[in-house]
């Protein structure tokens, strides 16, 4: 088993993926990297798990990488070991970008670095009152550009604000998190995790299909050139969701006023 992560059923069909490194705010040393990443691999073969909720254990989301392990920043390492363990910690965002389930981080505290990056790769973010954002690679001589962040951060904020955040470094709290759209939500934290686990719920209603395929047109039409590729790709995918059964049985349930039961076919 993991030492510093855990993947606990939080309610039926939905994975609550927690870092547990409280005493250091669940910042990632390199042997959790790849635990993180182990563990979403099982989840994208696991199809009873609908939705994922990334959480931290205490206190702290996630801090970042963890710079109090050894040559934590690569200085010293040689140059194709360092670039292959940037690559590494860096497939983080596209590991969970590229999850078929989506994810939610439920946001309970400090996300900087890595951290931060981690919750912008997330569909959704929950915060609750204590949640911090900052990137923070700046501040410690690195470009503020890493492990995604340059590319998601303009696309969640505005390419105005993510200038500012990513050339300071500054930090940001849950209420202005919330008015520039980097949260969706605050939540009380006491109710942080049942709040992220009625929205999962919510989400796992709709058909397993239906579900993969709009999460996968987001990320694609983001970037579309233009609306008529965007709408192409929209129309492939609305044509094969009519292939499927559950697909009929959606339609069956919203005629007949009841709920849907899906067989993920």
């Amino acid at each position: 088993m993991p030492d510093t992560l855990t993947v606990d059923a939080l309610r039926d069909g939905v994975a609550l993926l927690t870092l547990r490194r409280p005493e250091k705010l669940n910042a990632m040393s390199w042997e959790m990297v790849q635990e993180i990443l182990d563990a979403l691999d099982e989840i994208r073969r696991t199809p009873t798990t609908r939705v994922v909720v990334l959480t931290g254990e205490g206190r702290g989301f996630c801090s970042g990488i963890d710079i109090g392990q050894g040559d934590a920043v690569g200085t010293n390492g040689d140059l194709f070991s360092v670039y292959r363990r940037q690559e590494l910690v860096a497939s983080l965002a596209t590991t969970l970008r590229n999850l078929p389930q989506p994810v939610i981080a439920a946001v309970n505290g400090p996300a900087s670095g890595g951290g931060m990056a981690m919750a912008l790769a997330c569909d959704v973010r929950l915060c609750s009152p204590q949640a911090r954002f900052n990137a923070a690679f700046v501040r410690i001589g690195l470009s503020g550009g890493d492990i995604g962040v340059s590319h998601m951060l303009p696309r969640i904020v505005g390419l105005g604000m993510a200038s500012e955040l990513m050339l300071t470094g500054r930090q940001v709290d849950a209420d202005e998190a919330l008015r520039i759209g980097l949260a969706n939500r605050i939540c009380a934290a006491d109710r942080l995790l049942d709040d992220a686990a009625d929205l999962a719920l919510e989400i796992a209603a709709n058909s397993p299909f239906g579900i993969f395929m709009t999460k996968q047109v987001l990320q694609r039409n983001v970037d579309a050139t233009s609306l008529e590729a965007a709408i192409e790709l929209e129309n492939r995918t609305q044509i094969l969701a009519t292939r499927t059964e559950d697909m009929a049985e959606a339609l069956a349930a919203f005629t007949q006023k009841r709920p849907a039961s899906f067989t993920g076919r």
